[in-house]
Order: structure tokens, then sequence, then C-alpha cells
């Protein structure tokens, strides 16, 4: 095109309206003017007006800056349907809109964002020649689908043709972040060669990755941090380098240095954004290094701060405050009255993230948002159902679930994979074997979720044979999760020889790396069956420092078979691993207790309440006519306690007459017996079960079927009770232990008295 002269100023409007101006590649100045117009439509985003404009252009324009800008919007706005289409247009146009390198490298970039990375391979192999930005954008493609070998691969093609700039470099580096240390190290010794190390897009990249995939265990080490050494070493940082280092520690747990960044960044006088925010709220509620007031306090001055800048509107943060203010303990009325009162709008999103946060700390609370969420006419999506789900699995019975399940079918997630998971676990939990299974088996394509949840349900239920049947059926890969259940449901059932086979082919025949949580039912496996001296060593040869799990298994076997020393060595290392945790004290007192040996139980005892540990209180839920009912040991905190009481003194009676005789092994006073009978008497699922006995004739209370939910183990008492009881009363009866399930009737219990 011609630049106009300095003398183009002195030309009038008409003299200047009969100049005739060439136009690109031969088009005419109406075609160009509608081109200009379908550039302009696909860069504010309204991709399918440009199109339809495109289209009504005859002859088709020849004009790869168009398609170019077409096809980089289709990618931008995630418009499919019409990509593939323009796509299919300017193919069939042939010979005459061949596309050239930079119309093809559009091209990858589309597809490679669509996720169809076949068609981008193939683009890229029929190319006469490529540059640069060819190779970049396969990379990038591949490397956001986490295909890191590839990625690695088509890096090191790269290598032969061209020097990889800081764009290629980050694309490979954010694959690595998602696998193996050594491809990352590799990459980055390279571009250290290169000088790269340090550009701001690179060094983010490596600060990512290195978070990602070096996650220290133990105490934290800073010199050893190589995501921090790398922060450190940059001349220019932007906003992503500090998200970045701020989400590197929250992602490893290291909230305190999260806190102390963001400090150190505000006063440094950096602005923030919405990622910064939500990293650093994250932050608080691991923030091992600080003490609670101080966390609470910084969370008030960010809240403060957060107003100010307006950031209050972005329901993410609103969001993300009320979490932080639930997890440092704050009042649930408060949290919700802060999510309430946000003016800014509050989307299906918004309201599953308060779900979410709800359903971690106060289940029927979030159950309350759900309702509140369908009055306000909005419709789930996949994610709230399976928070729903989740909040309703630790309720005592299945009703609440199989209405959620309705909900979905009409919503049309019928056949959503990850629904059918969610379902599978809330019906296992709530005390539905059946319906899990049955959920199972409808299951169209089963991902390794499906299975998992499926085996896990098994053995919560004891059901071992079961599980070992469904695990030689699978039909995709096992993973880490898999083994676990396998491992759980052996220990449950007592199969010690299963359980090593399964334990040993982990690694030898799958490749996966036993974890602690293998180490710790393996530990369990062993101590349950007696096997003392085989649970001691394999804890002495683990790879890993055992961890409180590990070791309050072997504390449990040696609770079982009276190995107090021992017992004692893992109660201290317990202790020290978890001091707020009671199990350690119980367990010893307990022990001693068995033995006869009250003073050293009372020693115990003095030890606890001296370390301010205070043991969790036996409680106990069901659900009767509608309303869920909650008993404490003594059932002080029913308002029918006399009645229940009265009752329940009754069914002992009868149940002693049956052969009934209370386990006062565990009696932790050396009182008279009378008393320490009288001490069992009143566990709070007797109660429980006295209670729906009671309440038979109303409208959800099963006449065949009782189901208690538990927070703490049952006692070997309680179960002696049930399993009478189910014999005398003729009915089933459901209690969900913190461990398990038992199911009694006619006796006896799916445990086999194992447990």
């Amino acid at each position: 095109m011609l630049r106009p002269c300095a003398c183009a100023r002195r030309i009038s409007h008409r003299a200047f309206s009969t100049i005739n101006l060439p136009t690109p590649s031969g088009l005419n100045l109406q075609t160009n003017n509608l081109l200009g117009e379908v550039r302009d439509l696909s860069t504010r985003g309204q991709v399918k007006e440009a199109l339809s404009l495109f289209y009504t252009l005859q002859p088709p324009p020849h004009c790869n800056q168009t398609y170019a800008t077409l096809f980089h919007a289709c990618a931008r706005h995630h418009c499919i349907h019409e990509g593939l289409s323009l796509h299919h247009y300017m193919v069939a146009q042939k010979p005459i809109n061949s596309p050239d390198l930079f119309v093809t490298n559009h091209l990858i970039n589309m597809y490679t964002k669509f996720g169809y990375l076949e068609y981008a391979n193939q683009l890229f192999d029929e190319m006469p020649r490529r540059n640069i930005v060819s190779w970049t954008a396969l990379i990038s493609g591949y490397a956001q689908r986490g295909e890191t070998e590839i990625c690695f691969r088509l890096f090191a093609g790269m290598l032969a043709h061209y020097q990889p700039n800081e764009f290629a470099f980050a694309s490979v580096l954010s694959s690595c972040a998602e696998s193996d240390v050594g491809y990352g190290r590799q990459v980055h010794a390279l571009a250290l060669k290169m000088s790269l190390d340090t550009c701001v897009y690179v060094a983010n990249a490596l600060i990512t990755m290195y978070s990602k995939i070096c996650n220290h265990g133990g105490v934290y080490n800073v010199s050893k941090d190589e995501a921090w050494n790398v922060f450190k070493s940059m001349e220019f940082r932007n906003l992503i380098s500090w998200n970045s280092m701020i989400a590197g520690f929250q992602y490893r747990g290291l909230g305190a240095q999260a806190i102390h960044l963001f400090i150190q960044m505000y006063l440094d006088g950096n602005g923030f954004d919405r990622p910064t925010l939500l990293s650093v709220l994250s932050s608080t509620c691991r923030s091992n290094g600080l003490d609670d007031n101080g966390v609470t306090k910084f969370c008030f001055q960010l809240h403060c701060l957060t107003i100010k800048t307006g950031f209050t509107l972005k329901i993410e943060v609103a969001t993300a405050l009320v979490k932080a203010y639930s997890d440092l303990g704050g009042d649930i009325a408060d949290c919700y009255r802060l999510f309430s009162e946000t003016s800014c709008h509050r989307d299906i999103v918004a309201w599953t993230g308060i779900i979410t946060t709800f359903s971690e700390r106060d289940p029927e609370e979030a159950l309350f948002l759900f309702r509140q969420l369908r009055q306000e006419n909005l419709l789930p999506d996949r994610y709230t159902f399976s928070i729903v789900l989740k909040a309703y699995a630790s309720l005592a019975t299945e009703r609440h679930a199989l209405a959620v399940h309705s909900q979905v079918i009409k919503a049309g997630f019928e056949g959503d994979t990850v629904l059918a998971n969610a379902l599978i676990h809330a019906y296992a939990r709530c005390g539905s074997i059946a319906l899990s299974k049955q959920v199972f088996d409808g299951i169209e394509f089963y991902d390794v979720v499906s299975w998992n949840t499926m085996l896990k349900a098994y053995a919560l239920y004891g059901q071992a044979t079961e599980a070992l049947q469904l695990f030689s059926r699978m039909d995709v890969k096992p993973d880490s999760a898999t083994f676990v259940s396998l491992l759980c449901a052996c220990s449950h059932a007592g199969l010690v020889e299963e359980g090593n086979r399964i334990f040993d082919s982990m690694l030898e025949r799958y490749g996966i790396v036993p974890q602690l949580d293998h180490y710790a039912c393996m530990v369990d496996i062993l101590g349950r069956a007696g096997m003392i001296v085989e649970a001691e060593e394999l804890v002495s040869r683990m790879p890993m420092e055992p961890d409180s799990v590990v070791w309050s298994a072997l504390l449990g076997s040696c609770r079982k078979h009276g190995k107090t020393q021992l017992a004692k060595l893992a109660a201290n290392r317990l202790k020290e691993l978890a001091p707020e945790d009671s199990l350690g004290y119980v367990q010893m007192s307990n022990m001693y207790c068995s033995d006869g040996n009250f003073g050293e139980a009372g020693l115990v005892r003095k030890e606890m309440k001296g370390s301010r540990v205070r043991k969790e209180p036996g409680l106990s839920w069901i659900e009767i006519g509608n309303r869920v009912h909650e008993f404490s040991s003594g059932g002080r905190r029913h308002p029918e306690r006399k009645v229940i009481c009265s009752k329940l003194e009754e069914l002992i009676v009868r149940l002693k007459e049956m052969g009934y005789v209370p386990d006062t092994s565990l009696s932790v006073h050396d009182v008279e017996e009378e008393h320490k009978e009288e001490q069992l008497y009143y566990h709070s699922e007797k109660l429980a079960l006295v209670f729906a006995i009671m309440n038979e004739g109303s409208s959800n209370c099963s006449r065949t079927a009782i189901k208690i939910m538990k927070n703490i183990r049952i006692c070997v008492d309680c179960h002696n009770f049930m399993k009478l009881a189910s014999n005398l009363l003729h009915k089933e009866i459901f209690v969900r232990d913190s461990n398990r399930f038992h199911h009694f009737h006619d006796g006896i219990c799916s445990c086999n008295d194992y447990w």
C-alpha cells in the first residue's frame, strides 16, 4: 500500500476519493474492507458473526492473515465446531487457498487447544517447512495434555534445527512439572548453557516445576529449595513470578513461607491479583510455624485488604475467605453470613465452592445450602452433585442419597462416571452395599476411580473375597489407591498370605512403589494376626520414616495381643508425631487396665491431662422421623434420657438371660464390679439402638434394620451386646464406626469378631 506523503494533507476529500490505492493480494477495496471487519469481529470474540460475514464473500478471498486471525479466535474462545468447519472450507478452496507457514502454525495451535493432538501432529508432519513457532506450538499442546515423554522427544528434535526460545523452554518445563525431576533438570541445564534460565518466562516455569516435583518431606530447609533458589536469582520478576512462588509454597504445605512472601511482596510495593489472594488464603490453613492467633489476625488483615481493593466482589475470593475462616475454626454462622452478604453474582460455581467448604466441616449445613441453591432456581452441575453426595455419605441412612440420585437422573447425568463413583461411595457409607454394587454394575465407562471406589466399599464391609474377585476383573491399570483398598480388605478379613502377595506384586508386577498407607495396612494385617515380630520388622525396614498411622496400627496390634513393651514404644512415637492425638494415651491406659495395673493406668491418664490432650467423646447418631438424633455416653445430650435409660435397663435384663456378660476388662478404675458394669451400660450406640426400638412406627424407621453411625471404634462389650440384641429382636443392626461397618444379624457379625 502507498504511504501518504506530506502533500497528501493538502488534497481535498473529493480529490482523494478519486485515487485508486492498491489493496493486498489484488483484492478490491470493498472486499478488503469486509475482511478488515471480519478480523475486527474475531478479535472482539464475535467468532460466529465474523465467520458468517467471511462465508458471504464471493469469490472466496485469498487472505492468509484473515484465516490466521479466525483460527486464532476459534482457539482462544474454544469454538471447536466453527474451527473445524473453517478448516474444511479452506481445504475445499485448494489450490486457490493453499495455507502458508503462518496459517498452518495457527491451525496447529488451534487443534492443540482443542485437544486434537493427532490432527495437529498430522499438519506438523505434512509441513514442507517449519519454523520455531511450529515446534513450540506442538510442544505446548502436548505439554498441556501432560504427555511428558512426547513433549520431551519433540523438544530434543527441535534442537537439531533451531535454538529454543524462552516460550519453548516454558512449554517443555510445564510438562516436566507433571513428571520425573530428571527431565526437568536436563532442560534446566540447557537453559543455563544458553543463558535463558533467568528469563522471566523460563524462570517462572522452573519455579512451578520444582515446586511440584521437589516436595521436601520433614523439616523445611530453605537452602535445598530449588524453586526458591530460582526465584532469588531472577534479575526481573513480574506478578506471575511472585504468584508462582507463593503458589509453590502453598502447594507444598508451606503456608507460613507463603504468607511471609506475600507480606514482603506487598511491602515492596508490588501489586497483586486474584490468583495471589487465592493462594495466600489457601495457605492460612497450612501455616505450620505460625500460631493460630497470628494466622487469624493475618486473615482479618487480608480480608480488610480485599475489601479496600474491591476483590471481595470476585466470588472466588469471597469463597476462599469463607474457607479460610472455616478452617481456622471461625463460627459457621459468620462464614455463611460472609458468603450471603457478598454483592457479586453467585453462580453455580460459587455455590459449589461454598458447599465444598461446608461439607468438610458441617455436612448438614452443606445440605442446607444445597436446598437453598435449588430454591434460587439454579441447576446443579456434575461437580455440585458430586460434592453433595460426598456430604450425604456422612449421614446415617441412604434416604438422602436416593433423593439426590433421582435428581441426577432428571438432570441427564445418569451416565456420568464421576457421579456414579460418588453414588457408589455415598451408598456404601450409608450402609447400602447392595445399592453401591447396583450403581457399579450399571456404569458404561469405568475409570480407575470406579474400580477403587467399589473395592473400598467391599473393604469397608470386610468383604475381602468380593474385593479380590472384583480386582481380578479390573480392566484398567491399578494405581496406588487400588492397593490401599485391597490391603484394607485383607486386613479386615485376616488374609495374611493374600495381603503379602498383593503387597509384593505392587512393585514387581505393576511398578508401583509402596507408600506409607500401604505399609500401615501391612503392619495392621500382620499385627492383627498376632505376627507382632514380623510387623515390627516391617516397620524397621521401611524406606521412609513411619508416620502416625503406621505407629497407631502397630499400637493397636500390641494392645490386642498384650505386647506391653512394644506398645509403649509405639505409643511414645505416636505422641511425638501427633501430640494432640489421644490414641496413644487411651490405648496404653486400656492395656494397663486389662492387666489389672490400675496404678500405671492412672499415671497415663494423669500424663494425658497434663499434656492437655482430651479423649474424643464417644458419640452415636441415628435418623428417626426425618431428624438425626445424637447420643453421648450416659445419654446426657438427649431430652428423653430417663425413658431411654429405663428401656435400656429392661433390654439388658433380657439379654443377660440369653447369656450376656458385660466385659469390664477396660474399666479405668479399680472399683466394684457392679459399678464397672454401670459404666458400660450407657454407651452411646446402646442408647441409639434402644431409641430406634422405641420409635419403630416412624416413617423412615425400618421394622427390620436399624442403622447407627459412631465416631470411634465400637468396644468389645457393645459388639457383644449388638450380636445378642440382633438375635433377640430379630433385626438387622448396622453400626458404622470409625473403621468399618458391622452388620449384626441372628447373633453374628459380618466381621466374624475380627476387627
